[in-house]
């Protein structure tokens, strides 16, 4: 039963790879602001670019969140079956996660590890918490993150110029810019609207509360030992199968502007992001689903390693000291793109656990984690006490 669990979170991880790649896309083609403004698109590329948003965006990272928080339950678990203390390898995990993150973000500005790291210390006053609590919790936070969503969308003519400006700037040179000179822009040429330190400072204190709900109820999962009896959990998975279609509608009455736009996108997401879990686990163990559950596992099980390979791969393929494509594959041609590599993840997934166990990324991360070389947890010592 435990091997049915794993490999369903493992699938589901590679599953999510996917969608993180086609929304990711978005921002390798035409950048952290650009992807929101695309304007004179055809019709082929405008349907597209809806469907990414609507279906894919903002709903397969929540999904890699609430994966993460389930994983950390279970990495506390193993850890605490070999010896009592966990602390230590929960935070040098943290820290690991930080500076794999701060590494990746020479490469672009899109990076999600170092925000996971300090994710994981925000979470730690929940790990022993009761499952009713951290669910509750996730809730309180659910709401609250959805409410603070609520407001005016649309920026002032001024607003609207500055970022056009900085669009125009920011696509010149990903498209035509050495290494150098992209990392220049990035580091001295601020964004519309983040030049205010108050502003920062707020972003900075709100982002743990805005990541924390779907943390907190993948840890929950964990907790509940969710998806261990699949079968006895149906009645669960179709029930949160309904919030499939809830979510894509308040995704897609978002683009109609009012104060409500943003609640609805961001509520609408995560809702969209436990839909596709629950719809997954529905669906399973059904034969067209374990025909290609190999391939999504390979893929989670090699999830950090592919993740950064999809930026050293994108970047050097869009930006300009690889191969220039920025912004000319178009919406649809980066749907092919992302597909072909996607697929080619998945084949060098499959073939390097014939002959591996861990990928690079991952082992390097469990031996700090570990504390040790081969990366294996220290077993307590017969006869010492020790207390978490």
């Amino acid at each position: 039963m435990t091997t049915n669990r794993v490999t369903f979170i493992d699938t589901m991880r590679g599953f999510s790879l996917f969608g993180i790649l086609m929304a990711n896309l978005l921002i390798f083609q035409f950048g952290m602001y650009g992807k929101d403004e695309l304007k004179n698109l055809s019709a082929l590329d405008n349907g597209a670019l809806y469907f990414v948003k609507i279906f894919i965006e903002g709903s397969f990272m929540p999904i890699f969140t609430i994966l993460f928080g389930f994983s950390l339950i279970k990495l506390i678990e193993s850890i605490r079956r070999k010896k009592d203390k966990s602390r230590w390898s929960i935070l040098r995990r943290a820290t690991g996660l930080i500076a794999l993150g701060w590494l990746h973000s020479f490469l672009w500005d899109g990076d999600i590890l170092f925000s996971y790291g300090f994710m994981t210390l925000f979470l730690i006053p929940f790990i022993n918490r009761k499952p009713k609590t951290v669910f509750i919790w996730a809730g309180i936070l659910f709401l609250l993150t959805t409410a603070l969503s609520f407001g005016p969308t649309m920026a002032s003519e001024k607003e609207q110029k500055e970022l056009a400006t900085y669009i125009e700037k920011a696509d010149n040179v990903y498209a035509n810019g050495s290494y150098l000179e992209i990392q220049d822009f990035r580091t001295n040429v601020i964004p519309p609207g983040m030049d205010d330190p108050a502003i920062i400072l707020i972003i900075l204190i709100l982002a743990p509360i805005m990541y924390a709900p779907l943390f907190l109820f993948g840890m929950g999962l964990a907790k509940k030992q969710a998806f261990v009896n699949m079968e006895s959990e149906k009645k669960w998975y179709l029930i949160g199968s309904i919030l499939v279609p809830v979510g894509l509608a308040c995704k897609s009455l978002s683009f109609i502007d009012s104060y409500f736009s943003g609640m609805l996108m961001m509520g609408g997401s995560q809702l969209l992001s436990i839909g596709y879990v629950c719809l997954a686990a529905l669906i399973y163990k059904t034969r067209p689903v374990q025909l290609l559950a190999p391939a999504f596992e390979s893929v989670g099980k090699l999830s950090l390693t592919n993740y950064l390979m999809q930026t050293i791969i994108c970047t050097t393929v869009f930006y300009g000291y690889g191969l220039g494509l920025y912004g000319k594959l178009g919406v649809f041609g980066g749907i092919i793109f992302g597909l072909v590599l996607y697929s080619l993840q998945c084949v060098f997934s499959l073939a390097y656990f014939k002959k591996f166990k861990r990928g690079p990324f991952e082992s390097v991360l469990r031996v700090w984690t570990n504390w040790s070389w081969n990366g294996q947890i220290k077993i307590k010592q017969k006869g010492s006490i020790l207390h978490e």
